[in-house]
């Protein structure tokens, strides 16, 4: 079996348009032809498959047995397989090539041989999944691959204590569930480098929130990142034993897993220069207004705005845009998982919602309709690129992340980080130039959550 086939399997169900709880029942029951029964009733051949590693040539931390058992443990509920290992052979071509990610849990030293670096470069260049678990960072310095690849090297730490870390991202399935500030307790890592450059950061340290920092205001401590063919994720949290019974950071781990194992999909491009337009807060919204019936439910609590009703818009009546990136989270939040909503961008100021779809344009939210009508067309003019659309798409329940950039007339949809459509306005009677932005709600049954709305100002030329 090639290793990646499962993933094509999970993808199709994500086009049917179904929860993701319906999603993983019926994943649990399609075989591929040929294929051995698992023992929860699935395909052992369907199953995604892990590996964890956690060889050390320096200092060994203690909490690595309840690591290992923490991910088998995750494995077992969420349905792929775990290996752990502490043998450096297990590193050849063949073997490698039977896993979705590799876990280097709290590695320290030089833990791999030349040949064996090799045969794992080769694997993350075939679309391997690499997941690094606190002392990761601490681990192989002379092999720049490897540090490309964890995006930093550990320098120093203080005491273990409590700390605040603030959640960039909330949309990542290692963040998602996560609040805003999110308080533990661990040993945190000072890095020797910055990685917000080269990959996307998740979740950094509040420096003022306990002693030992030296990173100052900017103090990354989880990121995700493509590299090289293949997808990277590392968390700085999981020093302690109590890491490992924790929910909020079990899940946080999966999500990583997930990510990197290509079971959930999320934009990790490396993303700076955005200012928030609405950042979860109910202060955020002063800029905004209701255009139409229905309206928006705000909870400060997940930092989440839920169409209610309609047909109607929320729009961003603050500015006027003219050359710009746009990126917002999404989801579908109904039981149903077949949900109604959309982006507008391009329409006049109007408190009509009707002015933007006859004037604008929308970038459509739906899980069920013609091709020009769901998600990633822009709606009634052209469809998106359906294969990467589904290659990108996480399912209903799960979160989605949209940019839609605007320059002159072309207007270019990327979800979670990959491009899926690219549209030229050719209408005199329309203009993408300038003009308004907002978001959709459909109907009563039609439930869509958004967060972190953002937005960066582009040149009117540029890719």
């Amino acid at each position: 079996m090639h290793p990646h086939q499962p993933r094509a399997r999970r993808q199709a169900v994500q086009r049917l348009g179904i929860t993701a709880a319906a999603a993983a029942t019926l994943l649990a029951t399609m075989a591929l032809p040929g294929a051995a029964a698992s023992p929860d009733g699935g395909s052992a051949a369907d199953a995604a498959r892990v590996l964890v590693f956690s060889k050390t040539a320096g200092f060994r931390h203690d909490s690595i047995p309840e690591g290992i058992a923490a991910v088998k443990d995750l494995g077992a509920q969420h349905g792929f397989a775990v290996d752990a290992t502490e043998d450096a052979g297990a590193f050849t071509d063949a073997n490698l090539a039977r896993y979705d990610a590799v876990v280097f849990l709290s590695t320290t030293g030089d833990v791999l041989d030349a040949t064996q670096q090799t045969a794992f470069e080769k694997y993350i260049g075939k679309g391997g999944g690499y997941v690094g678990v606190h002392a990761a960072a601490d681990t192989e310095y002379d092999w720049p691959f490897y540090g490309g690849l964890a995006g930093a090297y550990f320098q120093s730490h203080p005491a273990i204590q409590p700390a605040t870390l603030r959640i960039e991202d909330r949309a990542h399935p290692a963040t998602a569930h996560l609040p805003a500030a999110w308080e533990r307790t661990d040993e945190w890592y000072n890095y020797r480098t910055n990685p917000r450059d080269h990959a996307h950061v998740l979740a950094t340290l509040d420096e003022s929130t306990y002693t030992g920092g030296t990173m100052g205001a900017d103090h990354p401590f989880a990121w995700c990142q493509e590299y090289r063919g293949g997808r990277a994720f590392y968390t700085g949290a999981g020093h302690t034993k109590e890491s490992y019974a924790d929910t909020a950071f079990r899940t946080h781990l999966l999500g990583g897993i997930r990510y990197a194992a290509g079971l959930a999909q999320a934009d990790c491009r490396p993303e700076k220069g955005y200012t928030p337009l609405f950042d979860g807060t109910r202060t955020s919204l002063e800029g905004w207004k209701q255009a139409g019936p229905g309206s928006f439910t705000l909870n400060e609590d997940d930092g989440t705005l839920t169409s209610d009703g309609g047909m109607g818009m929320l729009w961003y009546a603050a500015k006027e845009q003219h050359a710009y990136s746009l990126k917002l989270d999404w989801k579908m939040a109904s039981e149903s998982g077949d949900d109604n909503s959309g982006v507008y961008v391009g329409f006049p100021a109007s408190d009509d919602p009707w002015s933007a779809v006859n004037n604008g344009y929308e970038i459509q939210i739906d899980a069920t309709d013609t091709p020009d009508h769901t998600t990633g067309s822009v709606y009634g003019f052209q469809a998106a690129n359906t294969k990467a659309r589904d290659a990108a798409l996480n399912p209903p329940g799960e979160w989605n992340t949209y940019e839609i950039r605007v320059q002159g007339e072309r207007l270019k949809v990327y979800l979670n980080g990959r491009k899926i459509n690219d549209f030229t306005n050719h209408d005199p009677a329309r203009s993408l130039r300038q003009g308004y932005v907002g978001i959709q709600n459909h109907g009563p049954d039609d439930k869509v959550s958004f967060r972190q709305i953002r937005i960066k100002a582009l040149g009117e030329k540029g890719a």
